[in-house]
């Protein structure tokens, strides 16, 4: 039976990435709580306008589509500030209480990436001066760029009239060198004037959001979403591997703080914004495929596990010829078709990695049953990985002026909705990203996202089929594609916890 799931009670970033709904622009405020009292009024005030997850224009009395969205959530700092009592705070995981900042040892944000190349925002936070510390995350996602503009005036009056009780915080990067703007927008990249579901590399993101239990959405969407089963059914994750207060694929609830109200419908954020060197990715790629035997763009798509304009995966077009199979059917088929041909698959037909490499961003995010190298080892064969999976939200910032060059303002601001941010995203970006034992891949990290060290040994290596006359890619010096600008841990509380929070009713007891 499908669970049925309160929509009216789930912040809508949580169930839909609005990028997919028609809302190409959005802006990231973050504010610094100054006065507990005032503070939570302003939290009340929000709260009216906050967007939930119950879906538009459906059923008898139906609600609008909005042309803009609201969405809150706080850090560990901004919900001390907030008065919780201290019975519920002590209920929060370590890694929320830490912060971001001080998990980047386990993150891999070292060198180029390390908190003091951060934004200021990030970088000046808490050690320097309490009310610089990030205690509010508010999104603005909008239709139009009017929108989101008209939006953010709203939210700067209720700013004003909190009279001193919360401060948007300044010190995000911006073009030409700013580093003091008081927010950070983010937009979809734009063809002839239209959104893409593009970012700053060239490849087509976005494809494979995981379907749980209770998800709304079009049935056939669990195809390669959810989680396979050994009759090779797909069917939904646990809700509770994304939402508090619902078992999750082990049948446990996951560990949240009291009161049930407080936590159950909620969430984590991990927010993180990344900076692409798009200098640095071309000047690599064209170095390397100029020597590899399938061309620059077959070796793109190995970089990531699918081919750059249109997300084929390459374990159903693994070359030239086969790639151009696919696209002929894909041009054709139906939106339910389309759906299974992006996810619908498994790497049981590649089990060495010939086809989609263990170092690709695709095999080390989702590995889906690639891990059970005993095909009898579990009762659901992707057991593994379905506890490691994330939903991802954000779009990409900024535009790239000169293809050539890495400085200048763009990337992609990423945030990963989990219920636990260390077995989940933490667990991910240490050994799947940042190692590649589990892969039997030893220390080769990820391609794309792995914390490289370009004058160092960082290697990956592009494997061929066991009975091949052909021999292995080995990439080497791969440098840095990707660097950390900032960040933090941010719980996404429900629309009743909301409430409860401005109201300082919080009762643990």
């Amino acid at each position: 039976m499908q669970k049925e799931l309160d929509l009216l009670d789930i912040q809508g970033n949580v169930v839909r990435a609005y990028g997919r709904y028609n809302f190409p622009f959005a802006r990231y405020v973050f504010l610094n709580i100054r006065e507990h009292r005032r503070g939570r009024e302003f939290i009340g005030s929000v709260t009216q306008e906050v967007t939930s997850a119950v879906r538009w224009n459906d059923g008898p009395d139906p609600i609008k589509k909005p042309l803009s969205t609201v969405n809150i959530a706080f850090t560990y700092q901004g919900l001390k500030e907030l008065e919780l009592p201290r019975a519920s705070l002590i209920g929060f995981p370590m890694e929320f209480v830490m912060g971001m900042k001080k998990r980047r040892d386990i993150l891999g944000d070292d060198g180029s990436s390390a908190p003091e190349h951060w934004d200021p925002i990030w970088r000046d936070n808490r050690e320097t001066d309490r009310h610089k510390d990030v205690h509010v995350w508010i999104s603005i996602n909008g239709q139009s760029k009017e929108d989101v503009q008209k939006r953010y005036e709203w939210l700067q009056q209720l700013v004003t009239h909190s009279a001193g009780g919360v401060a948007i915080l300044s010190g995000h990067r911006g073009d030409d060198g700013q580093e003091h703007l008081p927010f950070q927008d983010v937009h979809a990249l734009f063809e002839n004037g239209k959104p893409t579901p593009k970012e700053h590399f060239g490849y087509t993101d976005g494809i494979g959001d995981p379907v749980f239990e209770g998800l709304p959405g079009r049935p056939e969407r669990v195809q390669g979403r959810g989680k396979q089963m050994k009759n090779g059914e797909w069917v939904p994750l646990e809700t509770g591997e994304f939402i508090l207060g619902h078992k999750d694929e082990a049948n446990e609830y996951p560990a949240a703080p009291l009161p049930q109200l407080l936590s159950r419908n909620g969430t984590y954020m991990v927010y993180r914004k990344l900076h692409e060197n798009v200098g640095t990715f071309n000047a690599y790629l064209e170095q390397e495929g100029a020597k590899y035997p399938g061309g620059k763009e077959l070796l793109a798509a190995k970089f990531v596990g699918r081919w750059r304009d249109n997300g084929a995966p390459l374990v159903s077009a693994p070359d030239a010829k086969s790639k151009a199979e696919w696209d002929a059917k894909f041009a054709t088929a139906n939106p339910a078709d389309r759906d299974r041909m992006l996810s619908g698959f498994t790497f049981d037909s590649d089990p060495h990695g010939a086809k989609c490499p263990f170092s690709s961003h695709l095999r080390r995010i989702n590995p889906r049953a690639a891990l059970q190298f005993n095909p009898k080892a579990f009762e659901t064969p992707g057991a593994l990985s379905n506890r490691r999976r994330v939903l991802r939200r954000g779009l990409p910032y900024g535009a790239v002026t000169d293809p050539t060059r890495d400085d200048g303002n763009h990337g992609i601001v990423i945030m990963m909705l989990n219920a636990s941010i260390s077995r989940q995203f933490e667990f991910v970006q240490q050994q799947w990203v940042n190692y590649g034992n589990d892969f039997k891949a030893g220390n080769d990290k990820e391609i794309i996202l792995g914390n490289h060290d370009g004058s160092a040994a960082s290697r990956a290596v592009l494997e061929v089929e066991p009975d091949s006359d052909a021999a292995p890619y080995f990439l080497s010096k791969i440098p840095r594609l990707v660097e950390t600008r900032g960040g933090d841990y941010f719980f996404v509380p429900s629309l009743t916890a909301l409430r409860m929070i401005a109201k300082g009713i919080v009762d643990p007891t």
